[in-house]
């Protein structure tokens, strides 16, 4: 670029006289900073000998480079609060940059690439992919993934949690899918498989210890902070969001399920394997599928069990729902074992008493018809039993009537009701010598004892009893009415007589 006379002299006019910065300079002028810098040059300033302005922080870098020697994960935030207490003047974003850039830096590590052999390993973890609507119920979506280290050969299976159950689940399917089982199996720290660890000393989950030695492999953890161990799995994961998951429409986990598994024997198993390029995932497992550990004779029992207390209603709450059990088991606990598709009660260990469908939603009571009739039968009874006992003590020979009318083919509910009223109208002693009058004239009936009380209420000169219902309150029952004095009625009628004459 050609400048002229003028702007050349002011540019040295600038950098001598008013001290100004290169690039101030270039602001000002309109041109561009390498113009500044040649003319300088030809000016016979070099380069090094550019004015640059001292940065706030260099008085304080010593104490900085110091510090973050020592404490190399210090907080730029905390440095900044020591820096600021010594006197640094600036400000705390053009501070953070600058630590950023002194920061000493962790010395690049490199890794060994793992090899294993046919049948060797399998790697397992859970992948989270959001959430699913299930009624009113917000579940999460977990995808169980186990990865043979030697072919490549994925196994997808997404549930609803990832509660131990379903891991053991995942497990189970994984293995009869691949017809065989890894010696050994890679577990990142997830609380379904590790439960504590300090160090080296690792205390699993003594149910994967279980069905580990069921199915006689050994579960092994990664060691802490190093992913590269399991990286099989998480690229596997990372191959499953990209390959699989992304623009997937399903219409139940079911339906995403077969869709995993066709994808898995499909799309994912002509991939080329990488351990053999010249091999596909395919080609690769059916060499390493041999070699497997075969499986047991008999599955691992991987339902859901737990121990719930039926209340005052014949429910048992499993999962967020209530599954109906026969009115009989009320206030005792039950056995709840469930599987994907069923739940099942049990009294005790093997002694069934309800199986339903298991149910995904929330707040939902699942019923058996034969719980609920019988329920509603046992009440029934239970009301007829209990204004019988109530008719029994106040009058015994109620029951004599109560047999004859029987015999007639009357119906005892609506004779014991009508007697239980008529016990409230008159009393015990009354009802039952009426009861008595109709049983020796041959007509056990209530109207037969109606007939009766009306006709000794008449002959004693008694108004007819009005049934009062109070409300169910202590204060009604207990209250005491003073009846009002009549004499001041007196005066009135005397009045009355005053005014006529």
């Amino acid at each position: 670029m050609t400048i002229s006379n003028d702007i050349e002299a002011k540019i040295l006019r600038y950098y001598h006289v008013e001290k100004w910065r290169v690039g101030t300079i270039a602001r000002q002028l309109h041109v561009h900073h390498s113009v500044v810098r040649r003319v300088l040059s030809a000016a016979g300033i070099p380069k090094t000998d550019f004015i640059k302005r001292e940065s706030l922080i260099t008085r304080y870098l010593s104490f900085i480079t110091e510090t973050l020697t020592k404490y190399p994960k210090l907080t730029a935030s905390r440095l900044y609060e020591m820096v600021r207490s010594r006197g640094y003047p600036g400000g705390v974003d053009h501070f953070r940059h600058m630590i950023a850039l002194y920061r000493p830096r962790p010395s690049a590590e490199a890794y060994l690439r793992l090899r294993t052999l046919p049948g060797e390993e399998a790697q397992v973890d859970w992948a989270h992919f959001g959430h699913v609507d299930i009624g009113k119920a917000r579940r999460p979506l977990m995808a169980f993934v186990m990865v043979l280290s030697y072919s490549r050969k994925i196994f997808l299976r997404f549930y609803l949690n990832q509660q131990t159950a379903n891991f053991l689940r995942g497990h189970e399917a994984a293995f009869f899918e691949f017809q065989g089982v890894a010696r050994v199996l890679l577990y990142d720290n997830l609380k379904s498989a590790v439960l504590e660890r300090q160090g080296d000393a690792v205390r699993f989950n003594p149910v994967l210890l279980e069905f580990a030695a069921h199915y006689r492999y050994e579960p092994r953890p990664v060691a802490v902070a190093r992913g590269n161990e399991k990286g099989r799995v998480e690229r596997a994961i990372r191959y499953v969001r990209d390959n699989f998951f992304a623009a997937r429409t399903w219409k139940n986990i079911d339906d995403l399920n077969i869709q995993a598994m066709e994808w898995c024997n499909g799309i994912a198993s002509e991939r080329p394997c990488p351990e053999d390029k010249s091999l596909s995932v395919k080609e690769a497992f059916l060499e390493e599928q041999p070699k497997l550990l075969k499986l047991p004779d008999n599955p691992y029992p991987s339902h859901e069990r737990s121990e719930v207390r039926i209340g005052k209603t014949p429910y048992a709450r499993f999962d967020l729902n209530d599954y109906s059990v026969p009115h009989t088991y009320t206030r005792r606990i039950v056995t709840v074992c469930a599987t994907l598709s069923t739940v099942t009660i049990l009294d005790g260990v093997a002694n069934l008493i309800a199986q339903h469908p298991r149910s995904f939603d929330k707040g939902q009571q699942i019923e058996d018809e034969t719980h609920i009739a019988n329920l509603a039968t046992s009440k029934r009874h239970a009301r007829k039993h209990r204004g019988q006992d109530r008719l029994r003590a106040a009058s015994p020979a109620s029951q004599m009537l109560l047999v004859q009318a029987a015999e007639r083919g009357y119906n005892i509910g609506s004779i014991v009701a009508q007697l239980l009223q008529l016990l409230d109208d008159y009393g015990a002693s009354e009802l039952n010598a009426a009861i008595n009058i109709a049983l020796s004239k041959g007509v056990p009936h209530p109207n037969a004892v109606r007939t009766s009380l009306e006709k000794q209420r008449e002959e004693r000169h008694l108004p007819p009893p009005i049934s009062v219902t109070l409300p169910d309150d202590k204060r009604v029952r207990e209250l005491v009415i003073r009846p009002h004095q009549l004499e001041s009625y007196d005066q009135l009628h005397t009045t009355g007589e005053e005014k006529k004459s």
